[in-house]
């Protein structure tokens, strides 16, 4: 029997705008946009990843990268969905190998912080929001 072997491939993030959604994340986050493919009659199938995501895991072998699709929202329930999939909650946890470089990089990008960044147990953190207010934990753990 083979050994079960999965991951999270993406994880759809609905959007108002396929091009501002592109721009804030390649901008302000460093993101990559890793596809954006014409799927006719205004759909687009748009990923991107978090820059140098797609690292080894700890038993050396190549980790699939997880990427976020954008979705364009086209119905009122997507609409209303819109900056606020986790009904206000932190949706998604960028995990970071320098907290600091990365904090101050999106500050002086103007990108909105709810707070300021704090020291917990497991590591420093801040929470942050997109450009539609979903809210993001910009996280470096400890050791």
């Amino acid at each position: 029997m083979t050994n079960v072997q999965q991951h999270i491939g993406s994880i759809a993030l609905v959007v108002k705008d396929y091009d501002d959604a592109i721009e804030f994340y390649t901008q302000k986050l460093n993101f990559e946009l890793v596809e954006d493919t014409d799927l006719e009659d205004g759909k687009r199938w748009v990923l991107i990843s978090p820059p140098n995501s797609n690292g080894a895991s700890s038993n050396g072998t190549n980790s699939s990268r997880t990427n976020l699709l954008l979705a364009k929202a086209t119905t009122p329930e997507q609409i209303s969905a819109i900056g606020n999939q986790t009904g206000g909650r932190v949706f998604l946890f960028l995990h970071t190998n320098d907290f600091w470089r990365d904090y101050n990089l999106m500050l002086s990008k103007g990108v909105t912080f709810n707070e300021k960044p704090r020291v917990e147990p497991y590591g420093t953190v801040v929470v942050f929001e997109d450009l539609y207010g979903t809210k993001w934990d910009l996280l470096q753990l400890n050791n």
